[in-house]
């Protein structure tokens, strides 16, 4: 009897054992499949990286905002040290399918090389015989920038054509730009079907992937999302999808007004969306379900007109005078606020307080930036959305104070609101 029983409790660990040994070797046949710019063998391979250098230029067509070129840093020489050739494909600004001088990459040059503090050549064209011959020039050591994939229309049409045309110039794609990868164009998403094995994501979207993970999947508390901007539209899906993962949502910027207008506040000439304001109290009413802390600002700082001259006052969220407008958040909701994120441990940051742009309207967003940076200090993870957040931290000094600022605005929202991102499937397929 007491043989048999060990026979069976035999049978069965072995049975256990086998189980876990596959399974370990799926695990690791699975990660030896999943090619990273760290397993990835780039010796001799002309490599076309797909950036986001859609920065900011002035008159002079100086760069007046390196933050998108500095991130995409680290992808550019990890691929040099493994002896690639990176080839740059880029867009910027929004022309209309034809070369503009005001939108050539060519002004990208000069302050790209200074930030590689490597020599960078220039390709006239994106595809053809332009871009071939610049590509046949290209030396160890160096960075290959071609024109702007927007001059042609095709780009943002998608156009497989197009893509197949960019795809002949290189033996690997990297997609490191994770600021376009919401959109289904040539570059971002048709391309890499054509590099079935060779397609990689750069250090861009690896860190934004992981900064999203980790600030929505965190097990420390309290969670804490500050949302600003001008519509509640713009924000709506987003405040939906993270009421099941935050404790506090602060609401700042132009949207509150439709909230307080929901609240039967009067708000003056302050913005406001009408058509909104029923949906801006179901939110409330979902929020109040689910537990959630929603701050809104309880008083603003108003103007006679949207200048930075205009009269101004502090004044009561819920009773804004006829031919005021709310401009910024005002001193109690400052404070208010900053009270909540010093006491977070993880902080989702997407959208200003208000019109930070101007001086007199810039301190609600400046003090919500000091807290976030003084609470990233004291321990707490914080991620900076794109677009106007990521330009107020950089405005405010914060920017080497926070723990990631992410590149992208609308791709940063949608990835947030769980949507699939094309530029982002493509790589995973």
């Amino acid at each position: 009897m007491r043989i048999a029983f060990l026979k069976e409790l035999l049978k069965a660990c072995s049975f256990i054992f086998e189980k876990l040994f596959l399974h370990s070797q799926k695990s690791i046949f699975l990660t030896s499949q999943m090619k990273t710019l760290d397993n990835y063998n780039f010796q001799g391979k002309k490599v076309l990286v797909r950036v986001d250098f859609n920065v900011p230029l002035n008159d002079s067509f100086l760069i007046t905002d390196y933050t998108r070129i500095d991130a995409a840093i680290p992808t550019i020489k990890l691929i040099i040290a493994g002896g690639g050739l990176p080839i740059l494909l880029s867009h910027l600004g929004r022309p209309k399918g034809a070369y503009e001088e005001k939108f050539s990459l060519r002004h990208l040059i000069e302050g790209l090389s200074k930030r590689l503090n490597l020599p960078v050549k220039f390709g006239a064209d994106c595809i053809g015989e332009k871009a071939e011959n610049a590509i046949l020039d290209l030396k160890q050591g160096e960075v290959l920038l071609l024109e702007n994939l927007r001059f042609y229309k095709e780009e943002t049409d998608g156009d497989i054509g197009f893509a197949k045309k960019l795809a002949l110039l290189g033996d690997t794609y990297v997609n490191d730009a994770f600021g376009t990868a919401h959109r289904a164009h040539a570059s971002t998403a048709i391309i890499a079907q054509f590099f079935p094995n060779d397609k990689l994501f750069g250090r861009v979207i690896e860190q934004e992937l992981n900064a999203v993970e980790k600030a929505l999947s965190s097990d420390q508390r309290p969670i804490t999302a500050i949302m600003g901007g001008a519509k509640v539209s713009d924000k709506i899906l987003l405040i939906e999808q993270i009421l099941d993962k935050v404790d506090n949502l602060l609401i700042g910027g132009g949207m509150a007004y439709t909230f307080f207008k929901a609240l039967g506040g009067q708000i003056g000439d302050s913005l406001v969306e009408l058509d909104k304001v029923n949906l801006a109290q179901t939110i409330l009413n979902l929020a109040a379900e689910k537990n959630v802390n929603v701050q809104l600002p309880v008083d603003s700082i108003a103007a006679k007109g949207f200048s930075n001259t205009a009269e101004r006052a502090i004044v009561d969220n819920m009773e804004i005078l006829d031919g005021f407008m709310g401009l910024d958040i005002g001193p109690k909701a400052t404070a208010e606020f900053v009270a909540i994120i010093k006491r977070s441990k993880v902080l989702i940051w997407n959208g200003p307080m208000g019109v930070f742009e101007m001086s007199n309207f810039e301190k609600g967003t400046k003090g919500v930036a000091a807290a976030v940076a003084e609470a990233t200090k004291n321990g707490a993870f914080s991620l900076i959305g794109g677009g106007d957040s990521a330009a107020a931290i950089n405005t405010f000094g914060f920017n080497n104070q926070v723990s990631y600022i992410s590149t992208g605005g609308g791709a940063l929202l949608e990835y947030m609101e769980g949507k699939v991102l094309p530029g982002i499937k493509a790589i995973q397929d």
